[in-house]
């Protein structure tokens, strides 16, 4: 007996098309039935912050652009050679029944066993050290991924009706690591109690086209990204 998961390894994409994807998956995911990991990187540099947070604020803290209103919580994260992943369950999947400390804990449990396939040794924070609030990779939350005492890995999540999204970032990447991997051993290692049997997830003309409409009419736009 297994338990079916999607993978999506997108490449490479512009900072606006890459918030599109993934508040599209979170879209789809009810239809598609399974959960789905993409594994992502980044066309140019860019920062991507909390939905909540304040614009004009955030731009005092980078120089970053541009600079993008992620659909999940949390605070800045510049982007650019990190590795960086998110993760969506419908709302039949246990995962989506977790409170967030807990989905977050699992999340980061996970990223860690995976890196010790592949020679990296990390533990998780037991406790918050921030050094500066809404900044994501400036001190550690609990539960965030710890290297030589630095963070490691951040995330952030969004649970609505139609599903978990978990959104997160490997900075730095550990040195001598290939990416690819890190990302077989995050397939090997899934947290769960059956098996995965992993399947690539081709995408539909719907999900394309509303991973476009996404990019353009929403990620891509200063009325959208600087609302507040």
């Amino acid at each position: 007996m297994s338990e079916s998961w999607f993978l999506f390894q997108s490449g490479p994409g512009q900072p606006a098309e890459n918030m599109a994807w993934d508040e599209a998956l979170l879209e789809a995911v009810a239809r598609l039935g399974a959960p789905v990991l993409r594994f992502y990187g980044w066309l140019e540099p860019a920062g991507t912050f909390g939905y909540s947070q304040r614009f004009h604020q955030v731009a005092q803290w980078t120089h970053l652009r541009p600079l993008i209103r992620r659909p999940t919580g949390g605070g800045l994260v510049p982007h650019d050679a990190d590795w960086t992943y998110s993760l969506v369950f419908p709302p039949g999947h246990f995962w989506y029944r977790l409170k967030a400390r807990e989905s977050y804990e699992r999340m980061h449990e996970w990223i860690r066993s995976a890196l010790v396939e592949v020679g990296v040794l990390t533990e998780l924070a037991q406790r918050s050290n921030k050094e500066l609030v809404g900044q994501c990779f400036i001190g550690a939350e609990q539960f965030d991924l710890i290297c030589n005492g630095r963070k490691l890995a951040g995330a952030a999540q969004r649970r609505n009706r139609l599903g978990l999204l978990i959104q997160g970032s490997l900075q730095p990447t550990p040195a001598g690591v290939e990416r690819s991997g890190w990302e077989r051993a995050m397939c090997m290692t899934t947290p769960t109690e059956i098996p995965v049997a992993w399947q690539e997830l081709k995408p539909d003309a719907g999900l394309l086209r509303r991973v476009g409409g996404l990019t353009h009419e929403k990620y891509s736009q200063v009325c959208y990204n600087e609302a507040r």
